[in-house]
This record gives C-alpha cells, structure tokens and sequence, in this order.
C-alpha cells in the first residue's frame, strides 16, 4: 500500500533536484554564496512542491555532490562545488547554440562501431547514454552514427569505459538503401511533432510576453518550464544537418520561441527569484541575475565567474 512507503522515497522524485539545478543554473549564476535552505524551499515552493519535497530534493542533491550544503548555527545553506569555467560554458552553449543553424556539414558521418558483453549490462546502458549526449543513434545494433566531427571523443568515452572492441570512423556514405541511410538513425516523423507541440504549447505565451502581460510570478514558472522543456531537444536531435531533413523542419521556429520568451521572461523571473531570496536574506537578494540566449553566445557567462574554478550548476540528474 502506498501508505506503507518511505515518504521521502516516493516524494523527491528525478525532475525535483533537476528543478532546483535549473533555478541556480538560471538565477544564481555561480555565486560563491550559498543561499539558505529556507529561501530554497520558498522558490521551489512556487512550482507546487511542498516543503518536505524541497528539502529532500536538496538532501539527496547534496549527497550526490551536485550541491553543498553549509551550516551557520541553525541555518542551513546550499552552494554549488567548484567546477571548471569550461564545463559552465559548455553546458550553457550548447543549450543556446542549439537549433542556431550556424555549424556547416561536411557530408560525412562519424560511426562508432562497437561489441559489449550481453552480461556487462551497466556498461552497455552508460555507452549508449554517452554515446546519445555526444549526438549519436545507433543505426544498427552496435553501430552508432552521427554527422559530426565527434570522433575524438567518441573514442574517449569508450576507451573511459572499457570498450576495447571498438572502431571509430569519419567516413563519407557511397551507397545505402532507405532504411540504411544513417539518417534513419533518427525518427524524424516522432521528431517533428515534438518540435509542433513545442510550438503550440507555448504560442500563446509567446503572445502574452510580447504584449508585456506576464507578471514576476508567472515569469518565473513559465520560464523554468520553458527551458526544462527545450533541454530535452538536444538529447533527441543532434542538429541534424538541413540537407538531410525536409524544407519545412520545425527546429528553426521552436528554437526562435524558445530565445523570444526565455529571454523576455528573464527580467520579471529575476525580479521573483531575488523577491523569495530576500525574505529571508535581503542582503543576498541583490545579487541574483538572469542571463540572455545572446549573452551566453557572446561569453558574457565567463564574466560572472569568479577566477579558477567556479561554482558549477548543471542538470541535476541526467
């Protein structure tokens, strides 16, 4: 009976620490200061999520390093651990870069072409969940593909896990039938609905920010959302080149919402963030920001980091 559970088990599912990645992600912008759990629970209280929830996911966020939690007297504060400069901006850029339609094929296709044992199960299932974060599909069982320069790492991920039967090539296609064309690697029929109801479900929000009728409150859900929604587009397409797909892809639209709204949203989401933040330290309040999709493009990330490492939030849980 669901009665009988670990509440904690069942209330502090994955997207709860993901959520709390976003938000330092989106607003806390590497600070070195930790903010009070307390303040913590507030903002993720405004997505519907119950203190006890809230706390969990912080817990179970600190426990798996993703933050680090601090103590002064009886108040406990979260920070993030230090991370390299490269990592901040590599996770930023490539979730702004995508769909940007500025990267130039080749015409080849890099393949990794590789055997795991049937029994070594966690190994097979971290290849493949590398393997997709690099951009690749498997074509065939064991034969991965994608069209871009990706090789060199390609090979470090399985050299990092072992795979020792492995070849990994850049090579250009002679002749395929329609179902071995690498492209096939991706279902582009699911692809395209995705992108149209990505479009659809945020139309009208589109419209609303235009006409400047979104309040902080709102502003701060809607863009979290937004953005936890177009973070999944990089892991299902890896920017296919538009040689490949049809003259009417979707991507170019999607992705001109998605910078249109998250960046129209990001003053009043600020302006929220920063209110919930100084009710419970006003001195702290101050210093939240957002970030625009072009500051990130121009590097304007590099300049809020401290020198050396800087604290580092990513998506909590992938």
């Amino acid at each position: 009976m669901a009665g009988t559970r670990d509440p904690e088990s069942t209330a502090v599912p994955r997207h709860s620490q993901r959520l709390l990645g976003t938000l330092l992600g989106d607003y806390w912008f590497w600070r070195p200061e930790p903010l009070p759990s307390a303040a913590l629970v507030e903002v993720m209280g405004e997505f519907g999520l119950a203190e006890q929830a809230a706390r969990a996911a912080m817990r179970r966020a600190a426990a798996r390093g993703a933050v680090v939690a601090t103590r002064s007297g009886r108040t406990t504060a979260y920070g993030v651990p230090a991370r390299t400069r490269e990592t901040i901006v590599a996770h930023l850029t490539r979730l702004m870069r995508f769909g940007a339609g500025d990267r130039q094929w080749d015409g080849r296709w890099t393949m990794a072409l590789f055997t795991v044992p049937e029994e070594e199960r966690e190994t097979r299932r971290t290849v493949r969940t590398r393997l997709r974060w690099l951009g690749l599909a498997p074509l065939y069982d064991g034969v991965w593909v994608s069209p871009w320069e990706v090789g060199d790492r390609v090979a470090a991920v399985l050299a990092d896990l072992g795979v020792e039967t492995a070849t990994v090539v850049r090579a250009e296609m002679l002749t395929a039938g329609p179902a071995g064309e690498p492209v096939a690697a991706w279902d582009l029929v699911e692809l395209r609905e995705r992108y149209t109801v990505f479009l659809a479900e945020h139309a009208a929000l589109r419209e609303r920010v235009r006409a400047g009728r979104v309040g902080p409150a709102e502003a701060l859900v809607a863009r979290t959302h937004l953005m936890t929604a177009w973070r999944e587009f990089p892991d299902l397409d890896p920017e296919l080149p538009a040689t490949l797909l049809p003259a009417d892809w979707p991507l170019p639209a999607a992705r001109s919402l998605f910078v249109e709204v998250y960046d129209g949203l990001g003053p009043p989401a600020e302006q929220r963030f920063a209110q919930l933040v100084g009710r419970h330290d006003p001195a702290l309040a101050p210093l939240a920001a957002h970030r625009t999709s072009a500051d990130v493009l121009r590097g304007e990330t590099a300049a809020a980091i401290p020198a050396g490492d800087g604290p580092w939030i990513g998506p909590i849980g992938k």
